[in-house]
This record gives structure tokens, C-alpha cells and sequence, in this order.
């Protein structure tokens, strides 16, 4: 292992829309903690959405679905050995609290601190060279197995959080599901309930999305802006969805989808919304169809080991996902096609090192 260097390259956050590659300092680690050399960083839209609408000040290191090599191990760690290959959860839960006891572990007060830093207030830190684990997100690595790839996990983060929602929808096999959305969330979501043995229907504006979503498991797909869209929905699942799950942040698609799950269904609300965001809801779907509205944020603790089954056997293919890679130096790049994506852009990721 080479030496570690005192400081490095990293993407700082100084404003709305202003990411500057600069010159920082590594971290330095304390006796409980590990040092990550990071090899590859996924753009997730938490972030973009906090980068375009400055909800957090500056200056922070974005980035959070990250996978690296443990470079340094601090004198209180057990279990990590330098050379390691790991996946990094930047969220751990205390396990103990009001909130852990019932399995709401994204309300927990531990949870929501953020518990890996390339420096500054802690935000995750990945579109840096180096990145601190602190002591309280250890139990959040995972280690990568010789076979698999840094892209692989760097996916275990957001792969998690598509499995927790589906866990909160307690589906039966067979039941059918619409996907609102077929972006990487959205076909990934697909994928595991078709491996689930659900019954998936998909809507996409994107044709070349809807296409790739049949090679994903989906047994039928549907243009939400042709004037069938609502014949061929109710075509497919007669009694109404029973669960319908939107993964694109638009109001109007959660108006739309309490209106196809059928009665005492549930819609899951996933796509990150702004705070403030308000729309109209018929309670009487709630209250007189039994209609329920659910929300997922983050990732579940405890489906750790699950979805790294998942990934590092191939059942769930996440490179099949990942269309564009950048370098470090063109971070903003990366987030720009994130945040308007084109028909042919799905999962992008920045790789910081080989």
C-alpha cells in the first residue's frame, strides 16, 4: 500500500450550482475509525437536489454511495484489516431508541447523522480521494468480495433503499405492481419484484426506457402521455394495483396513482421531495377506500446482508445500469446529466481510482 499522502483532490460544494475541484487536507482518523481511499462515487439526486436548491451551507464534500480500499485502521478497530475492499453506508442507526425499536430507522437521531466526511461539516465525502469513517458507521461497511467490483458497491446504498420500500408494501407473490418511473431507481424496482414474483407493469415518457425496462422483468409496458394509458392500466390489472410505487419526484404522478392502486392498496411515495411540496388528496380514498400512502427515505440497517446477496451474486445485474463514468475532476458534469437526464443516461458514477 502506497503512502498516504497529507492532502488531496476534492469536489467542495461553495454554493448553489458552485463545485470547485480543490486542494483539501486527508482526513485524520481517530483510534475507533477507518481510512477509505475511494474508488468510485454514484450521483445520487439527494444530492443534486441539495446542491441545486441550497438546503445545506457551504462548504461541504458530497457523495455517499461509495466503495473504496480501507487504507489506515484506527488502534480500537477489530475487524478491518488495511487492503480491505468495502461499501460504505453513510447512515447507521443506534439500534436502541423509540424510533430503532420500531424499525424507523431513518428517524433515529444517530441515523440521521452522517457518519463518513472527506472534511468540513460531514456530507458524505465520496467526490473525494480520501474519506473518514467515523466510529458509529462501521457497522454500515461491507465488505466486497474478490469477484465483485467498486461499482458494485457503491450500489449496496442505493439498492437498499429500493428493497426497503418494497419491504414496507408487504406484497404478496403474484400481485401486481406498477413502476411510475424507469430510471436506475425505477428498473431497479422492477427487477427485484419480477425476481420477487410480482407481476410488474412500468410507465415511462421515454420509449427507449420502457424497452429496456422487459429485459428488467416487466410483463407490460405503458405510455403514460397516450390517451390509453388509463384503458390499458385497468387492461392489466382490473381490480386496480395493488400497490403502484412512484419513483419520479412529480406531484401529479402520485394524484395518478391513488387513483389506480385499488381499494386498500398502497402507494408508495419514493422519489425525494422537496420540503414544503403540498397536493391535493381525496381522503376518501383514504379513509372510505382504505387506500394508504406510504413513504420510504434512506436505507434499512438491517437489509444489509440481503442486498449484498443480492448485488455480489448477479441476480440484481447493477452494472447493467451504469451508463456514464467521469472522472473526478468533472463531478459537475457528472451531476448536470444527472439532473436532466437524456434517453440514453441511466446510473452515472465519478471514479476517483482504480
Amino acid at each position: 500500500m502506497s503512502e498516504i499522502p497529507k492532502t488531496m483532490r476534492a469536489v467542495v460544494y461553495r454554493g448553489v450550482n458552485d463545485l470547485r475541484v480543490e486542494t483539501v487536507p486527508v482526513p485524520q482518523i481517530r483510534k475507533g475509525e477507518l481510512l477509505i481511499k475511494v474508488a468510485v462515487c454514484g450521483v445520487c439526486p439527494t444530492d443534486i437536489k441539495k446542491i441545486h436548491y441550497g438546503t445545506v451551507p457551504p462548504p461541504r464534500i458530497f457523495g455517499h454511495e461509495t466503495a473504496g480500499t480501507i487504507v489506515r485502521v484506527g488502534s480500537a478497530v477489530q475487524k478491518w484489516r488495511v487492503g480491505d475492499r468495502v461499501g460504505l453506508h453513510h447512515h447507521v442507526p443506534c439500534l436502541d431508541c423509540h424510533f430503532c425499536r420500531h424499525r424507523a430507522f431513518a428517524q433515529c437521531e444517530t441515523y440521521k447523522k452522517t457518519g463518513i466526511t472527506a472534511g468540513f461539516e460531514p456530507a458524505g465525502g465520496g467526490y473525494a480521494e480520501y474519506v473518514r469513517v467515523m466510529d458509529f458507521c462501521l457497522p454500515g461497511v461491507v465488505k466486497i468480495p474478490a469477484k465483485n467490483s467498486f461499482e458494485e458497491g457503491a450500489m449496496l446504498e442505493p439498492v437498499n433503499t429500493v428493497l426497503k420500500g418494497i419491504e414496507k408494501l408487504s406484497l404478496l407473490a403474484g400481485d401486481r405492481v406498477l413502476v411510475v418511473g424507469q430510471g436506475p431507481i425505477g428498473l431497479m424496482f422492477t427487477k427485484i419484484l419480477s425476481l420477487q414474483k410480482m407481476k410488474v407493469a412500468v410507465s415511462d415518457l421515454l420509449p427507449n426506457r420502457l424497452q429496456l425496462a422487459r429485459r428488467f422483468g416487466s410483463n407490460r409496458e405503458l405510455d403514460p402521455g397516450s390517451s390509453g394509458f388509463q384503458q390499458e392500466a385497468r387492461k392489466f390489472a382490473p381490480h386496480g394495483f395493488d400497490a403502484v410505487i412512484v419513483a419520479v419526484p412529480v406531484n401529479s404522478a402520485v394524484t395518478q396513482a391513488m387513483e389506480l392502486v385499488r381499494g386498500a392498496g398502497k402507494v408508495l411515495l419514493f422519489a425525494h421531495t422537496k420540503r414544503g411540496d403540498a397536493m391535493p388528496v381525496d381522503l376518501s380514498q383514504v379513509c372510505v377506500n382504505e387506500k394508504d400512502l406510504v413513504g420510504s427515505y434512506s436505507s434499512d440497517f438491517l437489509l444489509q446482508r440481503k442486498v449484498a446477496h443480492l448485488v455480489f451474486s448477479g441476480e440484481l445485474n447493477v452494472r447493467k445500469l451504469i451508463t456514464h463514468r467521469f472522472p473526478l475532476e468533472k463531478t459537475a458534469e457528472a451531476i448536470a446529466l444527472a439532473s436532466r437526464p437524456t434517453s440514453e443516461s441511466l446510473k452515472i458514477v465519478t471514479v476517483i481510482s482504480s
